[in-house]
């Protein structure tokens, strides 16, 4: 198996003047794209989940940014700049943790502010470009994170950090694509991620798909299954980092870093270093993303919860950085991160 070959279907695409979207709530049942011309749609689109993982929604969010401008240069080529801000308020608004979302935005402003003699050539070189970096910073993190398995055996991994949370490969999913690869990973252990069922609907249809050997089970299985000794390593990827290392991810992880921690399972984070925000001290100024009751209390929009009952549907958790054993970038690996390491890491 080629770690290339998680390139036969990606989750974003700039096609003919519009992107497209594929819309990972139908998979894995059917494989349809999303076809957007406008901002709105976009943040629509990152907002229901049509894509999904913090740098596939930095990525959508890019080239949200050269569709509002098309259109706002077209209704008035004089003010296209400050028309464009509602287009960013409403994509920076669609979903409040991921700060890829944001890191992406304010690179898409400071090209705006850039005098070119065509400013839409350039956005869209722009989101391109940041699309281009995506896929080889997962490269890079995927050789990285496969040095760290040293020996042969299984993995676990929670959510879905795949081809199709990024611009492809994938930061979790990378780094076990290269060690399957290298012959360091006999199994995947994957999570099936309530209440959106990552794990089961996207992770393991990667991981099928690539001829991986891959095994699901419930959240609330994790702990069990470590407890039976063979996981060398839970591998996941982030949504935010804080300046301490603190990482906020899928609900879940929390769970599963604890689990880990008890049972003497190394943990490591992948995820590129456009994830850190060091303006956060740590992980409990991390905006956490409260979600709609209807997905815990329906299922396929059959109701299987009693009448009555009230949700808390937090959409991420944050695990302290005294838990993550090794923390994985494309700038190099730091391991057991503080707020020294992580200082260091972002100044190279």
């Amino acid at each position: 198996m080629s770690p290339q070959s998680d390139d036969r279907v990606r989750a974003v695409i700039w096609r003919e003047d519009a992107l497209e979207l594929l819309d990972q709530r139908l998979l894995p049942g059917e494989l349809r794209y999303r076809r957007l011309s406008g901002a709105a749609e976009v943040a629509q689109a990152i907002r229901e989940m049509v894509v999904r993982g913090a740098p596939a929604i930095g990525i959508a969010a890019a080239y949200g940014v050269v569709l509002a401008a098309r259109a706002c240069r077209a209704r008035d080529p004089e003010r296209w700049r400050a028309l464009v801000a509602d287009d960013l308020a409403l994509l920076a608004a669609a979903r409040p943790t991921a700060v890829n979302l944001f890191w992406a935005l304010r690179r898409m402003e400071r090209v705006m502010r850039e005098p070119v003699a065509d400013p839409l050539a350039r956005l869209l070189d722009e989101a391109r470009a940041i699309h281009r970096e995506d896929i080889a910073a997962n490269r890079r993190m995927g050789q990285l994170g496969a040095a760290l398995l040293k020996e042969r055996g299984a993995v676990i991994t929670h959510c879905n950090a795949g081809a199709l949370a990024t611009g492809g490969h994938g930061t979790a999913l990378g780094v076990i694509r290269e060690a399957y690869a290298a012959g360091l990973i006999e199994r995947v252990y994957a999570d099936e991620t309530r209440p959106w069922l990552q794990g089961a609907r996207l992770t393991a249809w990667e991981l099928v798909q690539d001829g991986i050997p891959v095994t699901l089970l419930a959240d609330g299985a994790a702990a069990a299954l470590l407890r039976r000794g063979g996981i060398r390593w839970a591998i996941v990827g982030a949504d935010r980092i804080a300046a301490n290392g603190d990482v906020a991810n899928k609900i879940g992880t929390y769970h599963l870093a604890l689990a880990a921690r008890y049972h003497g399972v190394r943990f490591m984070v992948v995820a590129p270093t456009s994830t850190v925000d060091l303006s956060l001290a740590n992980g409990s100024a991390i905006p956490i993303e409260q979600r709609a009751a209807e997905e815990l209390l329906e299922l396929g929009g059959q109701r299987v919860a009693a009448v009555g009952a009230e949700v808390w549907n937090p959409s991420f958790d944050v695990t302290p950085a005294a838990w993550v054993d090794a923390l994985v970038t494309e700038r190099g690996v730091v391991l057991a991160p503080d707020t020294v390491k992580m200082a260091e890491l972002m100044a190279d």
